[in-house]
């Protein structure tokens, strides 16, 4: 009855999700569910309740997210998929959160993360690249696969002008890297990242400060990179040392950089496309897992330019 209950959600608003998509009416008596509607509806949605039980089962909370990805899979004939995302946890947030991939994408990057020692995950806002490469490297840390944590991001413009921002170097460059801040605090706490920062073991840093450095036994990030130069790309692959890992993360729709220069990280896809140890993963809108409305808004600007290129 617990599963039942969990399965409808507040105010039967799962079922009601699964209702409007697939225009069918669900019924529960005595713990039994009744589905009403042509054949092929009846079969999707049944489905899609077989799998949203199978998260219960895991011990997973239901989410207008994951009850959308499931929908999204079953439209597609893909529900064998849904079986993959009986994912391990692959990181305990300081508040003993676990965090595990949500959809076949996520767990695809993670998957290359583990396996390479250099992976490029593309893709659009919200497909949480940064936060899983994050929850990576904390797990390396803990495990001492790695010695060090280091987090980097251009300092480019989206729109703005460093020059106007208050304070001295570190307070203009700290907005850049507060999506990079606020990842580490939520895995680990705002005291204990305090505690590794001054240790030395965490570092988040603009890009330029990796210049002239070898990186050993370290687990680096580079968030934003689709804002880097090709020299400024070349640079941060070079600094790769012995026992580490690179993941570096981009949205090669969002380049900040002055009209005409070339981004570092389109060209990296292209020039490292075959070397062994490199992992490349691309994102689509089915992996945002923010609000609904972003995918939308993403797939609206996609097709708003594509209509501007043909």
């Amino acid at each position: 009855m617990e599963n039942v209950a969990q399965l409808f959600g507040s105010f039967d608003k799962n079922i009601k999700l699964i209702e409007r998509e697939f225009s069918v009416k669900i019924t529960c008596r005595d713990s039994e569910l009744k589905i009403d509607g042509d054949i092929e509806s009846v079969s999707k949605a049944s489905t899609v309740i077989e799998s949203l039980l199978q998260f219960i089962n895991r011990g997973e909370a239901l989410s207008d997210q994951n009850i959308r990805y499931c929908i999204s899979l079953v439209n597609e004939g893909s529900e064998e998929k849904i079986e993959q995302l009986a994912g391990d946890c692959i990181c305990i947030t300081a508040k003993g959160k676990p965090i595990k991939p949500k959809t076949i994408g996520q767990k695809r990057y993670c998957d290359l993360i583990a396996r390479n020692t250099v992976t490029i995950g593309v893709g659009p806002a919200g497909t949480g690249k940064t936060y899983l490469a994050v929850a990576m490297a904390v797990t390396a840390f803990r495990s001492k696969q790695v010695n060090r944590i280091i987090l980097t991001r251009p300092a480019v413009e989206a729109g703005e002008k460093l020059g106007f921002l208050p304070g001295d170097l570190q307070s203009k460059v700290d907005p850049y890297l507060r999506p990079l801040y606020d990842a580490l605090f939520d895995m680990l706490g705002a005291e204990t990242y305090h505690k590794y920062v001054e240790r030395g073991n965490i570092e988040v840093a603009p890009l330029a400060y990796m210049r002239g450095r070898t990186l050993d036994d370290s687990f680096i990030i580079l968030d934003e990179a689709q804002n880097t130069t090709g020299e400024q790309m070349k640079m941060f692959l070079t600094r790769l040392g012995f026992n580490s890992k690179m993941v570096i993360t981009g949205d090669i729709t969002q380049i900040d950089l002055p009209r005409g220069a070339r981004s570092g990280l389109k060209d990296c896809m292209r020039i490292l496309k075959n070397i062994e140890g490199i992992g490349h993963c691309s994102f689509d809108e089915k992996d945002v897992v923010r609000h609904k409305l972003v995918q939308d808004i993403i797939k609206a600007y996609a097709k708003y330019e594509s209509k501007g290129k043909s």
